[in-house]
């Protein structure tokens, strides 16, 4: 066994949960790569499930919503999920039997419409180390590892009997705490874990840093083939998040977008995550981009042209941050697309990311 500078310190009890090695990973399987292909053009159901609790950030999961996916023409949805504040917080950790069946539910529905579904662990605050946000229940920080396998397990065990469109992400933008060491130790235990109910089902894994491509060369894969590695590119951060109220300080608004440079920041991160494909044999998912709604809405839709564009020309695969909040493509009370933004990113005449006939 090889766990590459595992330095971080242990939170929890781990001894049940055991590491893959993670000093020879093979490269992705034909199954990883092909279920990387087929991801095509997905969108993210963003505030929703990863708040606190259902509704707490303005949005629940509606019936349009789900509609809209194949309306829209997107091939994936990218379903964050805040697990950390639905399970008990002493061992073992059971998961709230009520929001899990919600989660299914809206899974199976997922997958009924033929979409791949994308599902993951969102915003466990106390994991990175972030201060909980409002409505978060009290929980020991010192558990956060084991129970993050924990919940891992049980979320395994109850997803085990779907078929391959559904994929398992296992935590999204670690940072913080989550430095490289500690988040490629935690990667190769959670690994283990689901392998045990899921031993073929494709797992999403992205690097530290808020899945930033800079931090690429330092995550250590486990030593599994069925792996696709995810990315998230907000670049330019000036332009995609001006006006947003959680950035502090607040970044100006009225900044547009795209000229030489900002289109050199845009691609820089592409062109890392190609190379490191390339070099490890994994395909890349752009699990996340956007530009938040208080930038002009035609620069915007020049954002996310272009990067939908550049993503693609380099055979990678996205989802859209988000459906219907503040960097929505779909209007949730016109209960309707915002046709601009999603020319750009399913233009008008292709289908599943091909020209119609």
């Amino acid at each position: 066994l090889v766990l590459a500078g595992c330095a971080s310190p242990m939170r929890g009890n781990l001894d049940a949960y055991q590491p893959m090695a993670n000093d020879k990973p093979p490269g992705a399987s034909p199954k990883a790569m092909q279920i990387a292909k087929d991801l095509g053009r997905g969108i993210n159901f963003g505030n929703m499930l990863e708040a606190p609790t259902e509704g707490a950030w303005g949005l629940t999961v509606r019936p349009d919503f789900l509609d809209a996916v194949t309306q829209g023409g997107f091939q994936t949805v990218r379903l964050p999920v805040r697990w950390s504040n639905h399970a008990a917080t002493s061992r073992p950790f059971r998961l709230d039997v009520a929001f899990t069946n919600r989660v299914e539910n809206l899974v199976d529905r997922l997958l009924a419409k033929g979409v791949y579904v994308v599902l993951n662990m969102h915003h466990y605050r106390l994991l990175d180390g972030d201060k909980p946000d409002n409505g978060d229940e009290a929980q020991d920080a010192s558990l956060s590892d084991e129970r993050f396998l924990a919940l891992w397990a049980q979320i395994a065990q109850r997803f085990r009997g779907k078929g391959d469109k559904l994929v398992f992400e296992l935590y999204n933008e670690p940072h913080h705490l989550l430095d490289a060491p500690h988040w490629n130790e935690l990667m190769a235990r959670a690994t283990a874990v689901v392998r045990k109910s899921n031993p073929q089902r494709v797992l999403m894994l992205g690097p530290i840093q808020w899945n930033n491509a800079s931090a690429l060369a330092d995550m250590r894969l486990p030593n599994d083939p069925h792996v696709i590695v995810s990315i998230h590119n907000y670049a330019p951060f000036k332009f995609t998040h001006q006006g947003a109220a959680w950035i502090d300080p607040p970044l100006p608004v009225g900044v547009t977008c795209c000229d030489a440079a900002q289109r050199a920041e845009m691609l820089l991160p592409l062109d890392t995550a190609k190379r490191w494909s390339e070099s490890n044999r994994y395909p890349i998912f752009v699990g996340e981009f956007g530009a938040y709604e208080k930038a002009d809405m035609a620069a915007r839709v020049r954002f996310t042209q272009m990067m939908r564009e550049e993503t693609e020309s380099r055979g990678f695969s996205w989802a859209y941050w988000e459906l219907a909040a503040g960097f929505g493509v779909y209007d949730p009370d016109a209960k309707a697309f915002r046709k601009p933004l999603l020319e750009a990113l399913i233009p008008s005449g292709q289908t599943n990311g091909r020209s119609s006939p």
